[in-house]
């Protein structure tokens, strides 16, 4: 049964505070079918929690490489331009002084300042972009204060559908989720 924005919006009506639905495994194997069943049904808004890494668990999540690499090389970019910038600014426009007769402007005496600028834009923004494409800082979470869940750290497996998924619908989720074998369903509460 595929939930409809109607139902979903209804079922959510009848639970408010409602953050989403747990549903624990205790077999690695079991896990991983699940979560690739629960990518096929078009869930966007969902996440799989594990003791341990798995291996494959990016490809059957559906998850894809990252933007960070390119804003990374944006700001090592930046910073190479702004080095150069700066440097040139300095030596040819704003306080020309000619030593020994050599030229205003040479890039190998530069080098120092244009590399220094160059990796610092590039870790700033490699920071800033990784909080903000991980959507942090989170100051809390539902599912930490979901007791239950404090056993993904030790020997459970767990997969959580988040209520605002588009798909989610308050019956229809707890019906697929427990069509794929776990042992237990629970409703997280905000």
């Amino acid at each position: 049964m595929t939930a409809t924005p109607e139902t979903a919006g209804a079922d959510r009506a009848r639970a408010p505070g409602l953050y989403g639905l747990l549903i624990r495994f205790e077999d690695v194997e079991a896990f991983v079918a699940a979560v690739r069943r629960v990518r096929d049904a078009g869930y966007r808004r969902w996440d799989a929690h594990s003791p341990f890494p798995v291996h494959g668990m990016d490809e059957a999540m559906g998850i894809h490489g990252t933007r960070l690499p390119w804003f990374v090389l944006g700001g090592g970019l930046a910073g190479l331009g702004l080095g150069v910038l700066l440097q040139w600014w300095m030596n040819v426009r704003d306080y020309p002084y000619l030593i020994s007769g050599k030229p205003y402007f040479s890039l190998p005496a530069n080098i120092p300042v244009i590399f220094e600028l160059t990796v610092l834009l590039a870790a700033i923004t490699t920071v800033l972009g990784m909080l903000m494409l991980n959507g942090l800082p989170v100051w809390s979470h539902p599912l930490l204060k979901h007791p239950p869940f404090q056993r993904a750290t030790a020997d459970r497996f767990y997969i959580v559908i988040e209520a605002r998924d588009p798909r989610f619908a308050a019956g229809a989720t707890r019906d697929f989720l427990a069509s794929l074998g776990g042992s237990a369903v629970e409703a997280v509460e905000e």
